[in-house]
C-alpha cells in the first residue's frame, strides 16, 4: 500500500470537496436559471392570454362572426413571431395563427384557458417556443463545463501551495525532533508564536522533553550514585581478601577479614534491596495489595523491633500509641512496617546517648498521624528540602555509613498509601517526621 504525504491527502481532500461543491453550485445554477425562464415564459403567455380574451370579449360583441376571423388576425400580427394561438369556439367557430404552422410539442410552452363571450364558450390555447430558453441553457452547460474544471485545477494547485506553506512548521518541527537524542535532550523544539494547534502541540512536546530529560538526569544520577556506593564495600571487600592471601596468616586474623569482608556483603546486600525496592515501587504495574489494618499494632511492631537497638545504645522508645483508641487505614503491612522502621531507624541513629524518642498515633475526623520525634542533631535548613532525593546524606550524617536510601524509601510507599510525610526540624534540637494517612471510617479492622 503506497503511503502518501499529508500535504498530498489534504490537496485530494480539498479538490473533491470543491469538486463537490461546484458541482452542487453549477445545477443549483441551471436550475434556478431554467425555473426563472420557464416562469418569465408562463408570465409573457398569461398576459398575452388575457390581452387576447380582452380582445375577443370586445370584438365579439361589436362585429359578425364571419368577421371576427379577419380582426383576431389582425391582432395576432402584433404577437412575437414563436408564438402558436388557437381558438375553438362551442358553436363550432375555429382560429388557429398562424394558420398553416404545426406546433412543436416538444419545445414549446403551452397555456389553456376557457371564457365567455357573446353568449358563447371558447377555449384558448397559446403556446410560445422555447428555443431561446434551451439556447440559454445550453450556454451556461456549456460555460460551467468549461470553467468548472479549470477553477478546480487552479483552486487544486492553490490548495497544494497553501498546504505546503501550512504544513511548513511541522516538518521544521519534525527535522528539529529528529536531531533531539538522548546526547542533547536539553534542546527544544522551535514553537511558532500563532496561538494554534501547532503551537500548542510544540508546547506539549518541549514539556514532555523536559519531563523526559528531567528523568534521564534522575536515572543517569541514580546509576551513578549506586556505582559509587556499590564500588566502596567492594574495594573493601577486595582490598580486604587481597591482604589476607598476601601471606600465611593466623586464625584470628583470618576470621577478622572474613568478617570484614561479611559486614560489607550484608551492607551490600541491604543496598541491593532497597534499590530493588525502589525499582519494583517505581514501575507503574507495582503490586502493592492493600487491606483494612490497624496502625497501632503496625507501629507497635516497628517500635519493638528496634528496641533492642535503642537501648544498645543507650536511647529510650516511649511509645503513645493508645490500642483501645483502633485507627484503622487502608495499607500494605509489610510496606507500612518498612515505612515506620525507616523513620524509627533514623530516629534513633540520629538521637543523643540517654535521650529519648517518642511514637504517637492521633486521630483527627477523617485522617490518621503517625509521629516520631527525636531529640538528636536535627537537620539544617539548607538539607531539609533534600532529604527524601535518593542517595541524599546531609553533611553531619556522613559519619554514619548509611546509602540515604531510607527517607526515599519511606516517602515512596507513604506515596503509594496516599499519604503525606512532614518533617520539622531544628539543627541541633532534634526533628519529628510525621505521617499523615487518610482515615477508613467503619472499615472492617484486620
Amino acid at each position: 500500500m503506497t503511503r502518501r504525504s499529508l500535504r498530498f491527502r489534504l490537496t485530494v481532500w480539498y479538490g473533491l470537496v470543491l469538486f463537490a461543491a461546484l458541482g452542487l453550485f453549477s445545477g443549483l445554477i441551471w436550475l434556478s436559471l431554467r425555473q426563472r425562464l420557464l416562469s418569465e415564459i408562463d408570465e409573457d403567455l398569461a398576459a398575452r392570454a388575457g390581452q387576447f380574451e380582452r380582445y375577443v370579449v370586445h370584438e365579439a360583441a361589436e362585429v359578425p362572426a364571419v368577421q371576427l376571423t379577419d380582426e383576431l388576425e389582425e391582432f395576432c400580427q402584433a404577437l412575437p413571431p414563436s408564438s402558436f394561438l388557437q381558438l375553438r369556439g362551442s358553436t363550432g367557430f375555429e382560429f388557429r395563427y398562424p394558420q398553416k404552422a404545426a406546433s412543436p410539442k416538444n419545445a414549446v410552452r403551452t397555456l389553456n384557458r376557457s371564457f365567455a363571450a357573446a353568449g358563447e364558450t371558447f377555449d384558448l390555447q397559446i403556446s410560445d417556443s422555447l428555443k431561446t430558453a434551451h439556447h440559454t441553457l445550453e450556454l451556461l452547460q456549456l460555460l460551467l463545463f468549461s470553467l468548472v474544471p479549470v477553477v478546480i485545477l487552479i483552486a487544486c494547485a492553490g490548495g497544494a501551495w497553501l498546504s505546503r506553506r501550512a504544513l511548513k512548521p511541522v516538518d521544521d518541527i519534525t527535522a528539529a525532533a529528529r536531531s533531539i537524542s538522548i546526547e542533547n535532550l536539553s534542546q527544544r523544539l522551535p514553537a511558532p508564536q500563532t496561538g494554534d494547534e501547532l503551537q500548542r502541540l510544540t508546547e506539549v512536546w518541549n514539556t514532555m522533553l523536559s519531563r523526559l530529560e528531567s528523568a534521564v538526569n534522575t536515572l543517569s544520577q541514580f546509576a551513578a550514585d549506586a556505582s559509587h556506593e556499590l564500588r566502596t564495600p567492594l574495594s573493601v571487600i577486595r582490598t580486604s581478601a587481597e591482604v589476607a592471601l598476601r601471606r600465611a596468616r593466623s586464625a584470628e586474623s583470618y576470621r577478622d577479614s572474613l568478617g570484614e569482608i561479611a559486614e560489607e556483603a550484608e551492607r551490600m546486600t541491604q543496598l541491593v534491596e532497597d534499590l530493588l525496592l525502589l525499582a519494583r515501587s517505581d514501575a507503574p504495574s507495582a503490586a502493592m495489595p492493600k487491606e483494612a489494618l490497624e496502625l497501632n499494632g503496625v507501629v507497635e511492631e516497628a517500635s519493638a523491633q528496634l528496641r533492642g537497638v535503642a537501648e544498645a545504645r543507650g536511647i529510650r522508645v516511649k511509645s503513645e500509641v493508645r490500642l483501645n483508641q483502633p485507627a484503622v487505614v487502608s495499607g500494605n503491612r509489610p510496606a507500612l512496617r518498612r515505612l515506620f522502621l525507616v523513620l524509627l531507624d533514623n530516629a534513633i541513629k540520629y538521637s543523643h546517648p540517654d535521650s529519648e524518642v517518642k511514637v504517637a498515633i492521633a486521630r483527627d475526623g477523617q485522617t490518621v498521624g503517625v509521629a516520631i520525634e527525636d531529640a538528636g542533631i536535627g537537620i539544617s535548613e539548607a538539607d531539609q528540602p533534600h532529604i527524601f532525593q535518593r542517595f541524599y546524606q546531609a553533611d553531619q550524617a556522613r559519619t554514619d555509613r548509611g546509602f540515604g536510601l531510607g527517607l526515599s524509601l519511606a516517602e515512596r510507599i507513604a506515596h503509594e498509601h496516599g499519604a503525606t510525610i512532614e518533617v520539622k526540624s531544628q539543627e541541633g534540637a532534634g526533628s519529628r517526621f510525621l505521617v499523615t494517612f487518610s482515615s477508613m471510617t467503619g472499615a472492617a479492622r484486620e
